[in-house]
């Protein structure tokens, strides 16, 4: 019998905080960090040794145009990868960009045709442009040094899953 009593009064506490909140109150506080990025059973690329990192992928003028800009940090094991419509030069810059990169330039087959390793974010005006060596439609972007670990060169075939 008291169980049921305390339940009741448990309940009774519970329903008049649950009332007592006004329409008006103000929303929880947001933040403007960016959301996490992919997780293990989002999309991925696995290069030729096997190791895999978890990617988000960019695909469309708008989101390629964001990238990596106003982050301040990636995960080790996280990267970026930009999906263009067809193989072109597509120069890329480090504008407000918070954190040092390594880029690699894929043809349309994932095959590496260039990268441009531990580029600095840029930190005067005009920034300069990085663009791959021949023509490109895949870029990975990954955490300054990844690629180096790696042990990746031109050549290597990359595997992407979505």
């Amino acid at each position: 019998m008291r169980w049921c009593t305390m339940n009741r009064a448990l309940l009774a506490v519970l329903f008049l905080f649950t009332c007592a909140r006004t329409p008006d109150a103000p929303a929880p506080a947001t933040t403007t960090e960016k959301a996490p990025m992919q997780t293990e059973t989002g999309p991925s690329v696995t290069f030729p040794d096997g190791y895999s990192v978890h990617i988000e992928i960019v695909a469309n003028d708008e989101l390629r145009a964001q990238g990596l800009m106003f982050r301040d940090r990636l995960r080790p094991d996280s990267g970026m990868l930009f999906m263009f419509p067809e193989d072109g030069e597509y120069p890329f810059w480090m504008k407000n960009t918070h954190i040092p990169l390594d880029i690699l330039y894929f043809d349309k087959e994932y095959k590496l045709v260039s990268m441009h390793e531990r580029v600095p974010p840029c930190r005067t005006d005009p920034c300069p442009y990085y663009a791959s060596s021949g023509p490109a439609q895949y870029v990975l972007e990954l955490n300054s040094g990844r690629a180096g670990k790696l042990g990746v060169k031109p050549g290597d075939k990359l595997t992407v899953t979505r």
